[in-house]
């Protein structure tokens, strides 16, 4: 008896904290497709600087299958761009709700025809148009559109969202009844602790072994630890936890993202993650949220079951303490964790084991050459005369301790400045100034640039000059930078020889790249006259259509980059 009360004891707690989900309507939007749901990607999952903001739906790997409305509604809004959703269709339903879809090709034709009236009047392809009510009214099931992948997509599939109509926030759309055969829980790999400051300080990463229906300690990459039965050495003191986890359904190998995370200490609960309802203005805290210095570097999401200080990603957050989440071992007692994640269909595993908290290994060295920056203050940097930048209140997500060096170049206008490491994020942009140390000539002025490596890639940014010969770029990472002249245009090659017969062909495409920069602008013009030209990644290509008469025509294409440099390609068909 008093064994099974002892067991009561121990999942009670995991019993009554059943996620109440919110009270989104069931049966009213319906499949978008007309092919059963398998998810590529769901609502909350870690991308690049983001997190996920709808539903990946699989198009069976190809494009143009019959888009349609989830529910009754108008069209309120079509976007058209060469990243991000690509084409995109966003519908305003009666309920409080609005759908968008999108990485979508072409449009039903009455939608098709108003936005190329819409390109033309306006001679930009990337449109952004606020639909009246009354003008393309929608039935629950009426096709809109064909998918694709448009924009930022690396595949055929349909990205769809469901968005509060008010607040503009992406909700999870897999709490709205769509119907989704999921009976997959979660897979943990590995458990991660973190005694201190997440981007300097040592880190502990045990692996996870299934043993019965939960997940233990497997081993440890730090033999420094051991792990004696389910017991895991630890530092003592205030300890962060993270979780290394993907989820996945029936009929996909892609992997997802859990719906909750739980963690307790001694049954008491210190951390709730719920990934739904993310807005947009605060998505990109996805870089405080998961462990950024471990993903890039290893290309892992661990993902941290506590707020970092700098993280205003409340939203997803509930039952934190003082701690924000981490747990409190400075008691040097042994205690019980466990870490409870759940997926959107209720799907439920458990990780569990104990903790045995070990004073530190001696004390961290006193740090020496570097600066101290602080999460929540502003940060200025003016110690070198020929490089300056300021961070405000929201740029840190941690204190950190800021390191920075020149080095002699002599093929560049300036230092190599190494502005701390990569592997720490900045959240949104901030302006670096750099001044050369060789005279740049009057008419190359306009042609500076700030160049930017990772340790990896290089790439620059327009830097024009301003006052008392500084150079400026707006710039968002942690890297090397250095002052270069880019006077070098595009170039842009084309895919079909000049003076060919087109009369079979759908398009007319040329592939254009800039090695330093990247391409502002560009334009194409048939016969004098502008036709709409649309980009994909560097492919910029022109579908036929009825400003294409049958016959010989003349085509100048040109493309520009960010300090002007333009380049232009004339070619004559038949068609």
């Amino acid at each position: 008896m008093k064994r099974i009360f002892n067991l009561l004891l121990t999942i009670l707690p995991l019993a009554l904290s059943a996620q109440n989900k919110p009270d989104y309507p069931q049966d009213y939007f319906r499949n978008p497709l007309d092919i059963p749901i398998f998810l590529a990607g769901n609502f909350g999952e870690c991308r690049p600087g983001h997190f996920h903001s709808g539903v990946d739906i699989k198009t069976l790997g190809v494009e143009n299958k019959p888009v349609h409305a989830a529910a009754d509604g108008y069209i309120s809004r079509i976007k058209m761009e060469k990243g991000g959703f690509g084409h995109a269709i966003y519908i305003t339903h009666d309920n409080g709700y609005t759908t968008l879809y999108a990485h979508l090709n072409d449009f039903t034709p009455a939608i098709q025809q108003y936005v190329k009236k819409e390109q033309y009047e306006k001679k930009h392809w990337d449109v952004d148009l606020e639909i009246a009510p009354s003008q393309f009214p929608v039935k629950k099931g009426q096709q809109i559109a064909w998918s694709g992948n448009t924009g930022a997509s690396t595949a055929p599939h349909l990205h769809f969202e469901i968005r509060n109509t008010k607040t503009e926030h992406p909700l999870n759309p897999e709490l709205f009844g769509l119907p989704i055969v999921d009976r997959t829980p979660p897979l943990p790999a590995e458990v991660v602790f973190y005694k201190g400051n997440i981007y300097e300080e040592d880190k502990l990463v045990v692996s996870l072994a299934k043993k019965g229906d939960v997940y233990k300690p497997a081993k440890t990459s730090d033999k420094s630890f051991g792990i004696s039965h389910d017991t895991v050495q630890v530092y003592g003191g205030i300890t962060g936890v993270g979780v290394n986890v993907d989820d996945y359904m029936e009929g996909s190998d892609n992997t997802i993202a859990f719906y909750t995370a739980k963690l307790y200490m001694d049954d008491s609960i210190q951390c709730q993650v719920t990934l739904d309802d993310i807005g947009y203005d605060v998505s990109r805290y996805i870089n405080a949220y998961a462990d950024y210095k471990t993903r890039e570097e290893n290309h892992k999401w661990i993902q941290c079951l506590f707020q970092l200080p700098g993280n205003r990603l409340d939203g997803i957050y509930t039952h934190l303490d003082g701690n924000k989440g981490r747990l409190d071992l400075s008691d040097s007692k042994v205690h019980k964790v466990s870490i409870e994640l759940t997926d959107d269909k209720d799907n439920k595993r458990i990780i569990t084991f104990y903790v045995s908290p070990q004073p530190a290994a001696g004390t961290m060295p006193a740090k020496s050459g570097c600066i101290p920056f602080y999460a929540n203050k502003t940060n200025d940097f003016n110690t070198d005369p020929n490089v300056m930048f300021s961070l405000d209140g929201r740029q840190l997500y941690d204190d950190i301790c800021f390191h920075f060096a020149a080095e002699k170049d002599v093929e560049a206008y300036s230092d190599k400045y190494t502005l701390h490491y990569p592997y720490v994020p900045v959240h949104h942009y901030f302006d670096l100034l750099m001044k050369p140390n060789k005279t740049i000539p009057f008419d190359l002025r306009s042609k500076v640039v700030i160049m930017y490596s990772d340790g990896k890639d290089e790439d620059g940014r327009a830097a024009p000059p301003t006052d008392k010969g500084w150079y400026k770029a707006s710039v968002r990472n942690f890297g090397t930078y250095w002052l270069a002249i880019d006077t070098v245009p595009p170039v842009i090659k084309s895919l079909q020889k000049n003076g060919s017969n087109l009369g079979k062909a759908k398009q007319i495409t040329f592939d254009v790249k800039d090695d330093i920069t990247s391409v502002r602008s560009f334009s194409g013009y048939l016969d004098g006259k502008w036709i709409c030209f649309e980009q994909h990644n560097s492919l910029f290509f022109y579908k036929f259509d009825e400003h294409c008469a049958k016959g010989k025509h003349h085509l100048v294409f040109k493309a520009e980059d960010e300090n002007g440099n333009a380049a232009t390609f004339k070619m004559n068909f038949t068609r």
